[in-house]
């Protein structure tokens, strides 16, 4: 058996199609959706994140700007810059690119975007009504594992769902949306007991523990649908080797790095029924959301 592929790409590109017809009513009613990102430092990732997200923006039509702080930046720098976008009517949505340099209070920083700017979700006001099931922005990874998932047909109601990870941006709001579709949900974590038994018995198992290659077939009830979360950046010639797909390693040889997920793919597949590739599964839904709430900002100001 080899699992099926749950094409993040494609759905995003379903999505995008939706999102032009509501930019369209929302021009009509002279209102074009403006995006603000806040970059800090020079950590290549984020740059490389900041762009691709700049690039969707003009592809969709939206308004964008980037605004770049140097790595000392302090976090009074950051606050004012922040308020600068709060300030600006033409902004509708505010991005703050994560990680922030380790001298940056990164928790006043968003808490300091005003809630219905905030796109990301991270605010505690929009944590908040997460929580009580009435959300006014979804933070965009999770809300785009969602999707993925509706629009692939799978049931969530009654199944068992296992979320390998808690962090505030990817792991606690994906078990409160899928507790919300009436899954019964398990968080597993760095200390979890005996992880692979509990995995095991997920219908749904969602990876985003941050470990390349981490979930192997011990992990996965056959049949299982795996969602994988992770990006991570390999470097090392053997651990490629065992985790790219050959059609892509002579990529890794020529860049000297692949991106990889969190799930051993080689294995993984032979056990699950389907299974997000990386790249090209997760990745592009983030973008996708994160669109979709900007719009959203906008219709709500309009």
């Amino acid at each position: 058996m080899t699992a099926d592929r749950l094409d993040g790409a494609l759905v995003a590109q379903q999505i995008q199609r939706e999102l032009r017809a509501e930019l369209e009513e929302l021009l009509r009613r002279g209102v074009r959706p403006g995006l603000g990102a806040l970059l800090v430092g020079d950590d290549p990732a984020s740059a490389i994140y900041v762009k691709s997200k700049a690039r969707r923006c003009e592809e969709l039509g939206l308004h964008h700007e980037t605004r770049r702080l140097a790595a000392s930046a302090t976090t009074q720098e950051v606050l004012e810059a922040v308020d600068d976008m709060n300030r600006r009517p033409e902004i509708h949505g505010i991005l703050v690119q994560l990680p922030l340099p380790g001298q940056v209070d990164a928790r006043r920083v968003l808490e300091q975007v005003r809630p219905e700017k905030d796109v990301d979700g991270f605010h505690p006001e929009n944590v908040g009504r997460l929580v009580q099931k009435r959300p006014r922005f979804v933070p965009c990874t999770p809300a785009g594992v969602m999707q993925l998932l509706a629009r692939s047909g799978v049931e969530l109601a009654g199944r068992r769902a296992v979320v390998l990870g808690r962090s505030e941006i990817v792991g606690k709001p994906m078990a409160l949306l899928l507790l919300h579709a009436d899954a019964t949900v398990t968080v597993c974590h760095s200390r979890t007991r005996e992880l692979a038994a509990v995995t095991r018995e997920a219908d749904v198992l969602i990876a985003a523990i941050g470990r390349a290659g981490m979930v192997r077939a011990e992990h996965v009830r056959p049949g299982a649908v795996v969602v994988d979360v992770g990006i991570n950046r390999v470097s090392d010639p053997a651990l490629a080797r065992e985790l790219v797909e050959p059609a892509r390693f002579a990529e890794f040889e020529r860049r000297g790095y692949a991106l990889v997920g969190d799930v051993h793919a080689p294995e993984v597949a032979q056990v699950a029924g389907a299974l997000t590739p990386v790249p090209g599964g997760v990745g592009p839904l983030t973008i996708a959301m994160l669109m979709s709430n900007t719009l959203r900002a906008a219709a709500s100001a309009a």
